[in-house]
């Protein structure tokens, strides 16, 4: 390669060159490096590598890789956030390689500015840490803590416990919002319950926020005097977002005065953001469990569900000598319904029987949709008796009409009751009780419809 073609390769690289001096003082740049960072040659060449980097990436760089540089004779992808002409941050790659032969360091820079908000924090934030081996333990404590979350409650509790111990705070909160837009305490604990919210007119802020005694007592009076009556003498507030959505707080309080440098700043964002993701996340597994044994139409339980939900009743009847009822419960003329009315309108009446379904037994029986209009309702725990007065409180509350776009719909289902005594009867299987609730479901139709029939198996 002659020696234009190597220059020309030199200057259009697809990524920052730059070689310096074996003390760090830049010998060149290619245009690449300053169409990226707005310098012009004269203002690079001649000023230290270091000196490009913000402030964070200079004392991660010099207390760490300037020294590993002339030991090891290179660096790989070493992240660091360069200062551009403008003031602007450039978040870079950077690998480098010492010729001690030549008397240069030649280093490659590649952009990572595209990279997501959440490693590009989570490097930085690390980067804050390094100085600080009790920081960079609170960040691998709270990874493993949430690695192990699997519900809004676990991960309010590591989060409270972490971040009491990570900014020696005398206690941690963390309240969550719940389904009406209430913040509830689910993780730590909250000294000034019962006193004054501390979070009413701080709930909403974007950031962390600070509030000490001189700025409680200057813009909120009621929460000053609850500091006081606490011996607390500042509080931080950490919002919990998923993008703009809102999920809750996290509330420390310090029960002596402190100053809260960027350090405190951007570890609370980085922690923060970790419990925001795992929220979400726990949430996300939840309601995919969910789906997955829940009829998406209804939401009711599936026939998944049904199944083991039936065989756990059998389990459990078995057990304690107690008799289970089985339901088998079939619409009336719905395929009337559907033709008169639309399948919209079919839908809308299945979703509200599963409703008055629901409201019609107990509250620890299970109901499900085993498929097109027909439900299946699992009783614990109920004799003849009970079964009875379940199915009646059914029939009377399926029959009240249903209201749909073109006016209502009168509706009703028919009911076919299995019975399962363990004392009586040989323990029949899952499928034998929804068989014979079936069968007395039919009775019920060759009736007359909207009616329950028991159908009790031989000895």
């Amino acid at each position: 390669m002659t020696e234009p073609s190597k220059h020309a390769w030199f200057q259009g690289a697809p990524c920052g060159l730059i070689g310096t001096s074996l003390d760090g003082l830049i010998l060149e740049a290619n245009d690449t490096l300053l169409e990226w960072t707005g310098f012009s040659r004269p203002q690079i060449e001649g000023r230290s590598f270091t000196s490009l980097l913000d402030p964070g990436s200079q004392l991660f760089y010099e207390t760490r890789h300037a020294q590993a540089l002339p030991l090891q004779g290179q660096l790989n992808e070493v992240a660091l956030t360069m200062l551009c002409a403008d003031g602007s941050r450039l978040p870079v790659l950077i690998n480098a390689i010492r010729d001690a032969a030549a008397g240069v360091n030649r280093i490659a820079v590649f952009n990572a500015s595209g990279r997501i908000q959440y490693e590009r924090d989570l490097l930085h934030a690390r980067r804050v840490a390094e100085s600080s081996e009790a920081q960079v333990r609170v960040l691998q404590e709270v990874s493993r803590a949430f690695g192990v979350s699997a519900t809004d409650e676990d991960v309010a509790q590591s989060f409270a416990e972490v971040a009491r111990t990570a900014f020696a705070a005398r206690e941690a909160g963390v309240l969550l919002l719940d389904d009406v837009g209430e913040l509830t305490l689910v993780g730590g604990t909250n000294p000034l319950a019962g006193l004054v919210p501390p979070i009413v007119s701080l709930r909403n802020s974007p950031d962390v926020v600070v509030v000490d005694d001189e700025t409680a007592t200057a813009r909120f009076p009621q929460l000053a005097a609850a500091l006081h009556e606490t011996r607390l003498a500042a509080l931080s507030v950490m919002p919990l977002l998923d993008a703009d959505r809102r999920l809750g707080i996290l509330v420390c309080f310090f029960g002596r005065a402190r100053q809260f440098d960027d350090q405190f700043f951007d570890l609370q964002k980085a922690l923060g953001r970790q419990a925001s993701q795992t929220l979400v996340r726990v949430r996300l597994q939840r309601r995919l469990a969910f789906l997955a044994l829940h009829d998406q139409l209804t939401g009711v339980a599936n026939r998944q569900l049904l199944e083991q939900s039936l065989e756990d009743a059998l389990e459990a009847a078995s057990a304690h000598n107690t008799p289970l009822a089985v339901m088998f419960l079939d619409v009336d003329e719905f395929k009337s319904i559907n033709d008169r009315f639309g399948h919209a309108a079919g839908d809308m009446v299945l979703v509200e029987l599963a409703v008055r379904l629901g409201a019609g037994v107990r509250s620890e029986d299970v109901v499900g949709r085993i498929g097109g209009d027909e439900f299946v309702a699992i009783c614990a725990n109920a004799d003849e008796h009970a079964a009875t007065t379940i199915a009646e409180r059914i029939l009377r509350l399926t029959q009240e009409p249903i209201a749909i776009g073109e006016g209502l719909i009168s509706a009703s289902v028919s009911v076919g009751i299995s019975m399962f005594h363990p004392r009586l009867h040989s323990r029949p299987t899952p499928e034998q009780l929804l068989v014979r609730a079936d069968r007395a479901m039919y009775e019920s139709k060759g009736a007359g419809k909207n009616r329950a029939t028991f159908e009790t198996p031989p000895p």
